[in-house]
């Protein structure tokens, strides 16, 4: 299951992280973030142990989002050691973000 960051725990969860992170940006009222969300929990799932796998509530946590310049969303950052290594503007196909996920392993 994707972690539920915020921004208290973003920086403990994410930045501080030894493993490869991807977050999920997205709200309750978007389209395109509700067809997202089934897949950023599957890769979650397929991907335990190996990577943190975590979504940010653009409504409740605008700090984190504000911080990433998070415009649009979805939005999806992959990052490692605490930097954007890629990101993923708009909804794309679970292989492609468990691609992106992988190519950073």
């Amino acid at each position: 299951m994707a972690l539920e960051l915020t921004d208290a725990n973003f920086e403990e969860n994410v930045l501080k992280s030894d493993k490869p992170v991807l977050v999920d940006f997205w709200a309750v009222w978007c389209g395109p973030c509700r067809m997202v969300g089934p897949l950023v929990e599957e890769i979650a799932n397929e991907f335990e142990g190996k990577a943190v796998v975590g979504k940010v509530d653009v409504d409740n946590n605008p700090e984190t989002a504000a911080k990433f310049g998070i415009r649009n969303i979805p939005t999806i950052l992959f990052m490692k050691g605490g930097e954007i290594v890629d990101k993923q503007v708009g909804a794309v196909s679970k292989d492609v973000l468990a691609e992106k996920l992988n190519a950073m392993m």
